[in-house]
C-alpha cells in the first residue's frame, strides 16, 4: 500500500505533492519525529519523573488528542488552504513560539514544592503544547495521506499506536531517571532543566521562522 498526495515544501516555499510512502516508511518516519526531543516530549519526561509511569499515563491522552485535533482537519480539509497560503503555516509557528516561551518561563519561575510536582504538568498543558507543536503540521502536511476520513482512518489508527508507544517511552525515560540508585535531583533542578529545554526550542522555532521570512 502506498499513496500520493502529501504536500511538501518545494522551491520558493511553494508546497508540492510528495512521493509515495509505504506503511513501513510511514512507521519509521513517524517514530523518528515522535522520538525527537521537543516541547511535548519534554513535558512527558518531566511528568514521568514527577508522577511515575502509572500516574503520568493520562498525559498520553493529551498528546494524542492534540495531534489528532491538528492532523484530522488539516489532512481532510485544510491542506489546499496551506498550499495556497503558506503564511498560515508561519502564523502557526509564531503561535507555537509564544506558547512554548510562556510555558518555559512559567516552569522556570515555578515555586511549587516537591509534594506538588504531580500537579506540575497537566493534561491541558500537554494538549495545548502538542496542538502548537510544529510536528503536528509536519505530520499532517507531509506524511499523512490527504482525503476523506475513510482514507485516513487506518493511518490514524496506526499513528495513534505509534504515539502511545513513543509517549510511554518518554514517560518511562523520566521515571527511570528518578529510579536510578544514587541518582537524585532536586525537583526544582528538573523544572529548571525542562524550562531551559523549552526556551531553547522556542529560540530554535523563532530562528527558523525568521530565516523563512528572509
Amino acid at each position: 500500500m502506498a499513496w500520493y498526495g502529501p504536500i511538501v515544501p518545494g522551491r520558493a516555499g511553494i508546497l508540492a505533492p510528495g512521493p509515495a510512502v509505504t506503511p513501513l516508511q510511514f512507521i519509521l518516519t513517524i517514530l523518528l519525529l515522535l522520538c525527537t526531543p521537543g516541547p511535548t516530549n519534554t513535558l512527558m519526561a518531566l511528568g514521568g519523573y514527577a508522577r511515575g509511569w502509572a500516574k503520568a499515563l493520562p498525559l498520553v491522552g493529551g498528546e494524542l488528542g492534540g495531534y489528532l485535533l491538528v492532523i484530522v482537519p488539516v489532512a481532510t480539509l485544510a491542506a489546499p488552504f496551506f498550499e495556497a497560503y503558506p503564511q498560515a503555516y508561519m502564523v502557526a509557528k509564531i503561535a507555537a513560539v509564544l506558547w512554548v516561551l510562556y510555558l518555559g518561563i512559567r516552569l522556570w519561575a515555578s515555586t511549587k514544592k516537591a509534594d506538588d510536582d504531580s500537579a506540575e504538568i497537566s493534561l491541558r498543558q500537554v494538549f495545548i503544547t502538542t496542538v502548537l507543536n510544529p510536528k503536528a503540521l509536519i505530520i499532517a502536511l507531509v506524511i499523512m495521506p490527504h482525503g476523506d476520513l475513510m482514507i485516513l482512518t487506518p493511518w490514524l489508527l496506526l499513528f495513534a499506536g505509534l504515539v502511545l508507544l513513543a509517549a510511554n517511552g518518554w514517560i518511562m525515560f523520566g521515571r527511570l531517571m528518578r529510579g536510578i540508585r544514587g541518582f537524585e535531583i532536586q525537583p526544582v533542578v528538573i523544572r529548571r532543566v525542562a524550562a531551559a529545554c523549552l526556551l531553547l526550542f522556542a529560540i530554535i522555532l523563532a530562528s527558523s521562522s525568521i530565516q523563512s521570512l528572509a
